[in-house]
């Protein structure tokens, strides 16, 4: 699961809202990996685009989220993976978030929050495509 998640360059692919991803540049030490991320989404008529420090951390076990740019005040995201059974893993997601703009956040932000929601559904649905049957919990 965490390769799935660390594919961020896929989440256009099956995410909702996520219009468009791109790597504008990618650091390798040791283990880990730090990318600068634009990511796009979209809602009917708006389209945002945000730019963000993704910390990959394969030893850990755990992806940090670090917000540079964009319509929000703050985001904070991380994630872990702890194994779980026979070839199973459970996933934590955390987010938080609050727009810049106040007409933003009204215009958007319960659709954010339903998505994001529907994010793990999303993600559950990736990992039977890739792995199979495979539980996630």
């Amino acid at each position: 699961m965490f390769d799935l998640v660390a594919d961020v360059e896929r989440y256009p692919e099956f995410l909702p809202l996520c219009e468009a991803l791109s790597i504008r540049e990618r650091k390798e030490r040791d283990t880990k990996t730090l990318m600068i991320a634009d990511m796009t989404v979209g809602y009917k008529a708006i389209r945002e685009t945000f730019t963000s420090q993704v910390l990959l951390k394969p030893d850990e076990l755990g992806i940090d989220v670090k917000y540079l740019d964009g319509p929000f005040k703050y985001l904070d995201n991380k994630w872990s993976f702890e194994p779980h059974g026979e070839g199973g893993c459970e996933v934590r997601f955390f987010i938080d978030y609050e727009f810049k703009s106040r007409m933003l956040g009204m215009l958007m932000g319960s659709m954010f929050d339903r998505a994001f929601r529907m994010f793990s559904e999303a993600f559950e649905k990736r990992a039977q495509a890739i792995y199979g049957d495979a539980t996630v919990a």
